[in-house]
C-alpha cells in the first residue's frame, strides 16, 4: 500500500502556492507517496482589524495547524518561517527548510499612481519594517494594513495607500515580481528572521526522511542563526527586531537591528565569521547590540 501524507497549510493563495512547491518536491524524489493538501483558515487569517502585536503575535498563525498535527488530521505542514514563533514546541519540531528565495522587503506603487496626492502614506503591517522606514523617510507617513498579499495589494490599488512595504519572496511566488518598484538592501532595511525560507513541521519521533529532498543546508543554518539572534532579545510579533545571515562557502555574515523600547533607540551591526558558529555569533551580536550605551 503506498503511503499517503497529508499536508496541512493556511488557505490563503501564497500560503497554497508554498506548500505546493513543497509538494511537488517531495513528489519528484518520492513519486511513491501520495500527497494531499488540507487547508485551513487560523486565527490570524481572521482578525485582521488589529495589529499582530496586540492579538497575540505570530503565534496566532500556527495554532490551528499545530493542533492538526498533533491530533493527526495532518502529517505534515508548511510554513512561511518568518511567520513562525520563536518557540517551537518540542513535539513538533522543524524538519526541512526550503532554498531560500529572495528575502529583501520590497516597495509597491499602486498599478495607477495619482501623482496629485501630496500625503505619502505607506502601508505595512510590520513595526520592524515601519521602524526601518521611518529612519529612512522621517516625513513619510506610515499606516498599519493586515490582510493577505491580494487583499494588501487591492487596498493599494484602490488608493488606501501611496505604496506598501512586502516580501519579495511572496510577489515572486504569486508570479507579481513585476509589481515590484523597489528593493530595499539589507542595509537599508534589515529583513524579518527567517523570510524567505519555508519550512515543514512534523511530529517528534516519527519517519520524516523523505524531507531531505526538500531541505536546503544552507537555508536551514541561515534561518537558524537569524532566530537565534531575535530569541536571545525575546523579540516577538510586538518587538521590532530584524536579522539576516549570509553564508558563503565557509563563512558567515550576520546582520541585526536591535530596538531598545526603553530608549527608543534602533541599533543595527553586523558580526561574521565560521559559518558553523552562526548561532553562537548571533547571540554575540544581539549581546552587543543590547548592551551599546
Amino acid at each position: 500500500m503506498r503511503r499517503k501524507i497529508i499536508v496541512g497549510s493556511r488557505d490563503s493563495k501564497l500560503a497554497v502556492v508554498q506548500s505546493e512547491i513543497v509538494m511537488e518536491q517531495i513528489k519528484n524524489a518520492h513519486p511513491e507517496l501520495d500527497l494531499e493538501l488540507v487547508t485551513m483558515k487560523t486565527t490570524g487569517d481572521i482578525i485582521l482589524d488589529k495589529r499582530l502585536d496586540k492579538i497575540g503575535g505570530k503565534g496566532l498563525f500556527v495554532k490551528e495547524l499545530d493542533k492538526a498535527l498533533l491530533e493527526g488530521k495532518i502529517d505534515i505542514s508548511v510554513h512561511s518561517l518568518k511567520d513562525l514563533p520563536m518557540e517551537i514546541p518540542t513535539e513538533l519540531p522543524l524538519y526541512a527548510f526550503s532554498k531560500r528565495e529572495n528575502p529583501f522587503d520590497v516597495l509597491v506603487y499602486p498599478l495607477i499612481s495619482d501623482s496629485s496626492k501630496q500625503n505619502i502614506t505607506v502601508g505595512t503591517s510590520s513595526l520592524r519594517r515601519e521602524l526601518q522606514l521611518k529612519q529612512m523617510h522621517p516625513d513619510w507617513k506610515v499606516e498599519s494594513i493586515r490582510g493577505n498579499l491580494q487583499t494588501r495589494l487591492a487596498k493599494l490599488d484602490k488608493g488606501e495607500f501611496s505604496s506598501i512595504v512586502l516580501a519579495y519572496a511572496g510577489m515572486a511566488r504569486l508570479n507579481l515580481e513585476d509589481r515590484i518598484s523597489s528593493v530595499f538592501s539589507p542595509d537599508e532595511m534589515i529583513p524579518a528572521a527567517g523570510q524567505g525560507i519555508m519550512v515543514v513541521q512534523g511530529r517528534e519521533g516519527e519517519d520524516y526522511s523523505f524531507l531531505d529532498s526538500v531541505n536546503d543546508k544552507k537555508a536551514e543554518i541561515e534561518g537558524l542563526t537569524e532566530r537565534a539572534f531575535v530569541r536571545y532579545l525575546d523579540g516577538g510579533c510586538s518587538a521590532p527586531m530584524g536579522a539576516f545571515a549570509q553564508v558563503e562557502g565557509e563563512d558567515i555574515l550576520i546582520r541585526g537591528l536591535y530596538f531598545d523600547e526603553e530608549t527608543k533607540e534602533c541599533r543595527t551591526g553586523k558580526i561574521s565569521g565560521a559559518a558553523k558558529d552562526g548561532q553562537q555569533l548571533a547571540v554575540k551580536l544581539a549581546k552587543q547590540l543590547k548592551e551599546e550605551a
